[in-house]
Parts: structure tokens; C-alpha cells; sequence
């Protein structure tokens, strides 16, 4: 087994335009950058990745476990950065652990709040919907594995449609994260009128930290799956037109 004092591990989100890169040693974030959101990822990749490596004087053959965002978010974009974390995996002989974006953004919401707090993750999925889901803070360290309790689970909607049936169904969020919350303030508002609306963070390094914790789910790199939440657009439209 891996031992976490002496784990390295490089992290990245590619779930958004600009996404973002981490490396973490010792289960603390030693470095995190933006990617540039001018370039595409399949121009960027694995460029930012290995400048990051190399900042630190290390060598990609130094990285004891990759981390990625599994999704949702952008398919193109969790294309490109699942199989770049893959390729570099495989030549490498390491393993990979796949953690979900909305997760990663609760837990780096989390760090700083009282045990209780019901945070919200809301993604932009486009076509005027959200990727969401619903936590409750535990008592557990920060990005410990039982840090987060799940009120609901990761789904796809119209902000409306989504917050109406929390409002009936969960406790109220205290706060809401990511570009889906700041984007859909006003919706956010209607149904729930005094709730903190925090700006999306980047995630790599909470992807990397919540890596170390979860060391032993490591997979091969060929096992990493994309968390879509819903089909393609390209699926949708085929059937659209059948």
C-alpha cells in the first residue's frame, strides 16, 4: 500500500473551460494553478500538467498517484483530461483515483465550516441547466472520508426545477459553489432567499487531497470511468433526429 506521509500526487480538473492543476505532497496542497481558459485542453495538455511537475525540480517518474476529475462537466473536456491522466499513468505504472467534481467542490467549500452546514454543488451543464447535488458537513476532519454526508446525489436540470424539489424534499442549503451557483444566483434566490452564494473555487488540489484519502480505491488506468450524469449531446441530438 502507498503511504500517504510520503505521497506525491498530481491532480487535474478538466470538468470546465479553464480547470485547473495541483500538486499535493504530504496530503497538503503544495501547488495549484488555473489552466489557461484561451486554449483548449487538447492544446494545453499534458503541458500544464508536466510545467507543474517541473516548477517543483521533480520528474512525472517522481508522481506516486494521478488524480482526475470524473465529471460531470464539459464531455469533451473530461475526454481529454481522463485520457491524458490515463497516458500518463500507463507509462509511469501507477494508478489512478477518479473523484467526482461536485464532491470536490463540497469538500473545498466544507473546509473552513461548522459540522451541519448543508452545502449545494451546482455545475454549469449549459442548455440553461445544472449538475447538482447536496451535502451535509460531518464532524469528520476535512477531506477525511466521512467529511461529507449526501443529501442528494449528482443530477441534471433547470436551476428552477432542481431547487423547487430540494426546497420540498432536503433541509435548506446554508451555502451554494460553483459556476452553476454564481451563474444561477437570481434562480438560487427565488426559492431560497438568504443562502451564501460562494464563488467557484479551483478543485485540483481538493481533487488531490481527497486522492490520498481514497489511496486504496486506486485503479488501473484503463478501470478510471467518466461520471457523465446525462447522455451526450451528440446521442441526444441522433435521437432527435430518428
Amino acid at each position: 500500500m502507498l503511504k500517504v506521509y510520503r505521497m506525491r500526487v498530481l491532480a487535474l480538473d478538466s470538468t470546465t473551460r479553464a480547470g485547473s492543476v495541483a500538486l499535493v505532497a504530504d496530503g497538503r496542497v503544495v501547488d495549484e494553478r488555473s489552466g489557461d481558459g484561451s486554449r483548449t485542453h487538447a492544446e494545453r495538455l499534458p503541458g500544464e500538467l508536466v510545467a507543474l511537475v517541473d516548477a517543483h525540480r521533480l520528474a512525472l517518474a517522481d508522481i506516486d498517484l494521478y488524480a482526475v476529475a470524473s465529471g460531470p462537466g464539459s464531455f469533451t473536456g473530461l475526454r481529454i483530461g481522463i485520457a491524458t491522466v490515463q497516458g500518463l499513468a500507463f507509462v509511469h505504472g501507477r494508478r489512478i483515483v477518479g473523484i467526482s467534481a461536485l464532491d470536490a467542490l463540497a469538500h473545498a467549500a466544507s473546509e473552513a465550516v461548522a459540522p451541519g452546514t448543508v452545502i449545494a454543488s451546482w455545475m454549469d451543464a449549459h442548455r440553461r441547466e445544472v449538475f447538482a447535488a447536496v451535502y451535509r458537513v460531518t464532524a469528520a476532519a476535512p477531506f477525511s472520508a466521512g467529511r461529507l454526508e449526501e443529501l442528494d446525489g449528482p443530477s441534471v436540470d433547470a436551476p428552477a426545477s432542481i431547487a423547487s424539489r430540494w426546497a420540498s424534499t432536503l433541509p435548506q442549503p446554508d451555502m451554494f459553489v460553483g459556476d452553476g451557483a454564481e451563474s444561477c444566483a437570481r434562480e438560487i434566490a427565488t426559492v431560497f432567499p438568504n443562502v451564501r452564494i460562494v464563488a467557484p473555487p479551483l478543485i485540483a488540489g481538493a481533487i488531490g487531497r481527497l486522492a490520498v484519502e481514497r489511496a486504496a480505491d486506486a485503479v488501473d488506468p484503463a478501470a478510471v470511468r467518466p461520471l457523465y450524469v446525462r447522455r451526450p449531446d451528440a446521442e441526444i441530438g441522433r435521437d432527435a433526429r430518428l
